[in-house]
């Protein structure tokens, strides 16, 4: 058992989250690059002629410049095996963000320095704390002009409801940005552009006492420096590991990652600060990977047409514990059968190699025939058991879907199902009719353009879609109801999802209510039942 449990030991599984354009891709490529994985980091704005981020992989990702799915990235660091899912950056996608984040033992949170907390992130970092997992903070763009690092911290304990650690303290910014002061070997890390971050570059450190540092520093600024030391120890929140573990303390960084600074220095720290993979939660118990020696795993994620020529389908799953070896058979628990896992892949975005192994902690991907369903559980114990469910969250915007070419019929009901299938959208039908008219639910606008842009360039499927005014959904709990004798209200509207399960949409919140007062017993859910 010993050789699996220190290679479990090894593992570190964490997502990056961000605002768009605070910064998170360029951060993931470093990494990379600290890890060997590629030789130059890849220019991250999406022009024609430009390299494409490495984690950035679809092709609306690249014209748009921003991340719409989540990829995943796997490399080696002193020692360590590093898991990192990155994640889509804009709000329109935290159905994505919190499903990856249940893959993942901790986050990363990039702000950019100039910014703070963005109002559209609130709802991406909100999932995080949501998810009780440890979150360090790296504030991005320093070589730029930056807000007041007490109102940065200010900012994230009033937006978030958490803690803050500075672990790290910088040292001016933009022009006059000179390195960053590490408050526990009382070191000045100095700052230097290492052109634009293509090499590594040496980090030098001078001790804060030492003649070099008053040299490098200006007076004014060593003047500044001392004064929000000693203000910081005295009012911010001292290092706590079990308060970080627990995800009620940010440890926080600063730097640049286009210029590489401050990177190595965060990697070092987050990987003492974080632990190996954690016990998960099934309906048995928790299933502690350095105690249970089977193999189990979930689906986090399914992505289709990763491959346009294979037109193939990829469940990315989260090893929990055990030893993954290509081609074994596991029994698949929501579909009642044995599976075979074939051709496991792990990725480098786009770029993907097979794999013989892989333990606790990881994330792969295999081929998904099409039986598998986002929440999953595989196993090979004896003891069947299946990991608590990914909860689905209640689409806000809806649109009716009209094909233009009704000849491609076929091919449109494929295409919306398997899109479906994936999690980003919610496809309903009029409750009384097949097909025919067809209803999406989205939990952020975005999610359509992504629809019409997919289904026209991977399954030859133009679609016209119509907005719907509808703003709330709710699922009927209580599915004995008769449909028909239901008492609604002028602005209701009833479907069903693709599993026949009655639901009930509504323009306003009060009609809520109101139906629930004229229904007796009716009884309603915000989420679904995956």
């Amino acid at each position: 058992m010993a050789d699996f449990t220190n290679e479990i030991k090894k593992r570190r599984t964490f997502a990056i989250i961000s605002h768009p354009d605070a910064g998170k891709t360029t951060l993931t490529e470093k990494f990379l690059l600290y890890g060997g994985a590629i030789n130059q980091a890849g220019s991250v704005k999406g022009k024609a002629t430009a390299k494409h981020a490495v984690s950035d992989w679809m092709e609306i990702e690249k014209e748009r410049g921003i991340s719409v799915t989540s990829s995943v990235l796997q490399f080696q660091y002193d020692g360590y095996c590093i898991n990192i899912l990155d994640t889509p950056g804009h709000q329109d996608f935290s159905e994505d963000t919190y499903r990856t984040l249940m893959a993942a033992d901790s986050a990363v949170m990039v702000i950019d320095g100039s910014k703070g907390v963005e109002a559209q992130t609130r709802k991406l970092f909100k999932v995080c704390v949501m998810r009780h997992i440890p979150i360090f903070t790296f504030i991005n763009k320093m070589d730029r002009e930056a807000m007041d690092t007490f109102e940065l911290l200010d900012d994230i304990e009033k937006e978030l409801g958490i803690a803050t650690c500075p672990i790290n303290w910088p040292i001016g910014s933009g022009k006059e940005f000179r390195g960053v002061f590490d408050r526990n070997s009382r070191e000045l890390e100095i700052f230097s552009d290492t052109k634009k971050g293509t090499s590594i570059g040496e980090v030098e450190k001078v001790s804060i006492d030492s003649e070099e540092a008053k040299s490098i520093v200006s007076e004014a600024q060593f003047a500044q420096l001392e004064e929000e030391i000693e203000l910081l120890d005295g009012a911010s929140a001292e290092f706590d590991q079990e308060m970080v573990s627990k995800g009620e303390l940010s440890p926080v960084f600063f730097g640049s990652a286009l210029t590489n600074f401050g990177v190595e220095t965060f990697l070092q720290h987050f990987l003492k600060m974080t632990t190996s993979p954690l016990p998960r939660m099934s309906d048995k118990g928790l299933i502690d990977p350095m105690k249970e020696e089977d193999f189990s795993a979930f689906v986090f994620k399914i992505q289709a047409n990763m491959n346009k020529a294979h037109r193939d389908r990829i469940a990315f799953m989260r090893i929990c514990s055990g030893e993954f070896k290509a081609g074994m058979d596991v029994f698949h628990i929501q579909g009642g059968r044995k599976v075979r896992l074939s051709q496991p892949q792990q990725m480098m975005a786009s770029e993907r190699h097979m794999i013989d192994i892989a333990y606790g902690g990881d994330i792969i991907g295999v081929f998904d025939p099409g039986i598998f369903s986002i929440g999953d559980t595989l196993t090979n114990s004896a003891e069947k058991f299946a990991y608590e469910g990914i909860p689905t969250f209640a689409p806000e915007h809806f649109a009716r879907v009209r094909q233009v070419d009704t000849m491609k019929r076929k091919q449109f009901i494929k295409g919306i199902n398997e899109i479906a299938q994936e999690g980003a959208i919610q496809i309903f039908q009029e409750f009384n009719t097949g097909m025919e008219e067809i209803i999406v639910g989205v939990v952020g606008v975005l999610q359509f353009d992504v629809l019409k842009y997919r289904l026209e360039n991977e399954y030859n499927v133009e679609i016209r879609l119509e907005p719907l005014p509808y703003e709330h959904i709710r699922w009927i709990e209580n599915e004995e109801i008769n449909m028909d004798k239901l008492v609604g209200t002028s602005d209701m509207k009833k479907i069903k999802d693709l599993k026949d399960r009655p639901l009930l949409l509504f323009v306003n919140s009060w009609s809520i209510r109101m139906v629930l007062e004229r229904n007796e017993g009716l009884k309603l859910s915000e989420f679904g039942r995956s």
